[in-house]
């Protein structure tokens, strides 16, 4: 997939995180909120031109990793959004695999933060 195909799935991905929180499913709107992070870092990745085993980002925290060494490590991304990705990917853990309850303020956090860090790596959110 390409850069821009990544972007899409991210602009979708955020959108639906949006459509799911308004109705009520918390958990859904987590994990979408984290998807579109993931799906933008991977974009991000690829724009880059580092060099990237492709192995390396089959897996969420490969792909993580890759995004602190590759994009913040050097100064490309700042530190706080690659914070965000990892606190989001906790919180869509907790929502996908756990059963516990994630209140509102919470998804609506994790949405804000999703918008923040597509808005930072210089998307185009259409609201």
């Amino acid at each position: 997939m390409s850069p821009e195909d990544y972007d899409e799935k991210a602009i979708r991905a955020l959108a639906s995180a949006r459509l799911l929180l308004a109705n009520g499913d918390i958990e859904g709107a987590c994990n979408r909120a984290y998807y579109a992070m993931f799906d933008a870092a991977h974009a991000a990745l690829l724009r880059s031109g580092a060099q990237i085993n492709p192995a390396e980002i089959r897996t969420h925290s490969g792909l993580i990793g890759a995004f602190g060494k590759h994009l913040v490590k050097p100064g490309l991304a700042s530190t706080e959004i690659g914070r965000s990705l990892n606190q989001v990917e906790r919180i869509r853990l907790l929502a996908d695999y756990t059963g516990e309850a994630i209140d509102a303020d919470k998804a609506v956090w994790a949405i804000d933060q999703a918008d923040a860090f597509l808005k930072t790596l210089a998307f185009a959110i259409h609201k």
